[in-house]
């Protein structure tokens, strides 16, 4: 979202507060401290999340399910200031948000449902680009992290590497390639030739192109979100698709595998 944080704050609280309420009572129980320490996600501690969200020129909110052990649920969002008179002002700097659902979420409850609610987290964010579908459940930053996953990346290609706070250091108004739901928002989709001319563009049999408020859109891949795996022939190609049409508009180069090659490599592994 490449608007200040004072501009979403509202939106994004919103955002928050609707997956908090889709999850079980006790499914978020920590929080990041101001100096980064885990504190529990008591009510005294959200009012406060909720009065920085809503006050503060910038905010950092970090909510899981679980400080020590497996991270199923999380939220993540960073609302910086993006003020243009700052000497360390970047024009390809923007605000993001990011949400964990665990795949048994999934499986419960079925994909459209899934889909509809990340339908309802999107719709208060103006945001200029947006990806929802499978991931490697994983903090890159972490020792050795970044080697595993390569072990992996390659042959599942639906299975998107998440790094956001690199991301959100140079993505601007581009979009980072396809996932099961694709969100397009201006400059990109304009560009596109809107709703009807993404349409004309698309030829996949389940694919579809949804109209959102706001000059807005989501591309569906598919009923169900899928990995791939590249040694059974299942290379996506559906995704494929809406990989070239929105070739020029790709953001590239984050080194989310901590090795400039191969992150190339798994970035355009749905083009080459």
């Amino acid at each position: 979202m490449p608007r200040p944080h004072a501009e979403l704050a509202r939106g994004v609280l919103r955002s928050i507060e609707t997956y908090r309420r889709a999850l079980e009572p006790d499914a978020l129980t920590w929080h990041a401290g101001p100096e980064g320490e885990w504190q529990r996600l008591d009510e005294r501690a959200w009012e406060h999340i909720r009065r920085t969200l809503l006050e503060e020129p910038f905010a950092s909110v970090h909510l899981v399910s679980d400080s020590r052990n497996e991270e199923q649920y999380l939220v993540d969002y960073l609302g910086k200031s993006l003020d243009p008179s700052s000497i360390f002002h970047n024009p390809e700097e923007v605000c993001a948000v990011s949400y964990w659902l665990p795949t048994e979420v999934l499986e419960r409850h079925g994909p459209q449902r899934m889909r509809e609610l990340v339908l309802e987290l999107a719709a208060p964010l103006p945001f200029s680009s947006g990806n929802a579908g499978f991931s490697f459940n994983c903090h890159l930053d972490e020792a050795g992290v970044d080697r595993e996953v390569r072990k992996h990346c390659f042959r599942y290609p639906g299975m998107d590497v998440l790094h956001p706070s690199s991301t959100a250091m140079s993505i601007g108004t581009r979009v980072r390639g396809p996932a099961w739901l694709t969100f397009l928002g201006q400059p990109v989709l304009g560009e596109l030739g809107g709703v009807s001319g993404l349409r004309s563009r698309l030829y996949t049999p389940g694919t579809t192109v949804q109209e959102l408020e706001g000059d807005r859109a989501v591309v569906t891949l598919g009923a169900w979100p899928e990995a791939g795996d590249t040694e059974q022939g299942k290379d996506l190609p559906a995704y494929r698709e809406l990989a070239r049409v929105l070739e020029p508009w790709t953001h590239w180069g984050d080194n989310i595998l901590n090795d400039p090659e191969e992150t190339r490599r798994w970035e355009r592994r749905f083009l080459d």
